[in-house]
């Protein structure tokens, strides 16, 4: 009896696990919709002078300012922690907003991550004061932008251009957690991956029923992400 009951334990117990968080994902692994219509940044136009879009793409929005090298510590922590781990997900990407006339700081930011990872899906895009302010206010989040349009904050938009976050975070003011502190490595470990990790999820789940192929890809790449 006692070799059945640790055999149970050993093989059976996991499997029953595993079917309930997967057969229940669905009713509970979804981030919560803070806020909804958020501005696109399709006037703002990247260092080569094109445009991107938050449309049909999974961002991590960051706001550096028009001190770039100030910002070199957040940009390092994104790039180690979040750009490095989930860059290899076609429809992730993360934006840099930055004032007009920084265009050469944030070039020689860009150069000194391009040593590092390929950045071809990191966008750095100038705007006028006027951009930044509305592109931050239409966020309606609990912090404000710094006198240099900067914020140690980012913040993760879905495809549809809503911000995802937590609403009964324990560390966050009324529960509310709009961004993440990217000076904190701590914040960026146990709270930002693992939010991210469930938009792409919810994605994959959506996928699945109306792109098996494109979903096994998805389901192998993520598979790989948790390992990191």
């Amino acid at each position: 009896m006692k070799k059945f009951i640790v055999l149970a334990v050993l093989f059976i117990l996991p499997i029953v696990v595993y079917l309930f968080f997967a057969s229940g994902v669905n009713n509970f692994a979804k981030l919560p919709e803070l806020t909804e219509n958020i501005n696109d940044v399709q006037d703002f136009e990247t260092l080569s002078g094109g445009k991107v879009t938050f449309g049909g793409k999974i961002t991590i929005l960051s706001f550096f300012g028009d001190d770039a090298g100030h910002k070199k510590t957040s940009a390092l922590n994104l790039n180690e922690k979040i750009y490095k781990r989930f860059n290899g997900f076609e429809d992730f990407q993360l934006v840099a907003v930055f004032p007009k006339d920084s265009e050469s700081d944030a070039g020689k930011l860009k150069s000194e991550l391009s040593f590092l990872t390929d950045t071809s899906n990191w966008n750095f895009v100038f705007g006028d004061k006027n951009q930044i302010h509305s592109l931050f206010n239409s966020l309606k989040t609990n912090f404000k932008l710094d006198p240099d349009l900067s914020t140690p904050y980012v913040f993760i938009i879905d495809k549809n251009l809503k911000l995802r976050g937590r609403d009964d975070d324990e560390d966050a003011l009324g529960g509310m957690l709009y961004g993440y502190n990217t000076t904190s490595v701590a914040e960026i470990n146990n709270k930002m991956i693992d939010d991210i990790k469930v938009v792409l999820a919810e994605y994959r789940m959506a996928l699945k029923s109306n792109d098996k192929e494109g979903a096994d890809k998805r389901d192998s790449y993520l598979k790989k992400v948790d390992k990191r």
